[in-house]
């Protein structure tokens, strides 16, 4: 295997792992760490955009979220790491923000706007780089997962379909200001 697929993979490896572990423990302290969500407008919640992605409501909730999470960071992981790390934390502030100026008044966690955040940036970047392997790459996202656009509308009450909107327009916004 090569070196840098190895790299990727402990990566991806590392950060399941993370979520795992911090939904175990969310589930053994009663949903104990959800008081790291966002809540919109709130200042003391501010922070907590680089949190709730981390968060879940339930293990079912984070493995919804979780193989997409992986195949689309794995995915943008292919710009590079500048390129990567770059869009990454767009993602986190602009999916975050918007979730907080913008978001219904509740908690809102999980790792599906940085889900629909990759989404928006593969979506993108492959036509920025007018490269065929990245263009390979944003054409298969588009007909393989396009029907997730439907999730940034607002069609479940329990869902945060802001997180899903605003990390979309994160990722959208990360593929024009950072692929060349």
């Amino acid at each position: 295997m090569m070196p840098l697929l190895k790299k990727q993979i402990r990566f991806l490896v590392a950060l399941a792992a993370v979520l795992i572990v911090t939904e175990a423990i969310n589930v053994f302290t009663g949903n104990g760490l959800n008081q790291f969500g966002l809540i919109p407008r709130e200042l003391p919640s501010l922070p907590f955009i680089f949190t709730a992605p981390f968060l879940h409501g339930s293990p079912t909730h984070l493995m919804t979220n979780l193989l997409p999470l992986m195949l689309f960071i794995w995915l943008s992981m292919q710009w590079g790491n500048r390129t990567f790390w770059l869009t990454t934390l767009t993602i986190f502030l602009m999916g975050g923000l918007g979730v907080w100026l913008f978001g219904r008044h509740a908690v809102h966690i999980g790792a599906s706007g940085m889900v629909y955040g990759y989404f928006g940036f593969l979506l993108l970047a492959g036509f920025r780089s007018k490269r065929v392997p990245y263009l390979i790459i944003s054409v298969l996202v588009a007909l393989l997962y396009g029907g997730m656009l439907f999730g940034i509308l607002p069609t479940k009450a329990f869902v945060s379909f802001e997180y899903h909107l605003f990390g979309f327009i994160g990722g959208v916004i990360a593929a024009w200001a950072w692929v060349k």
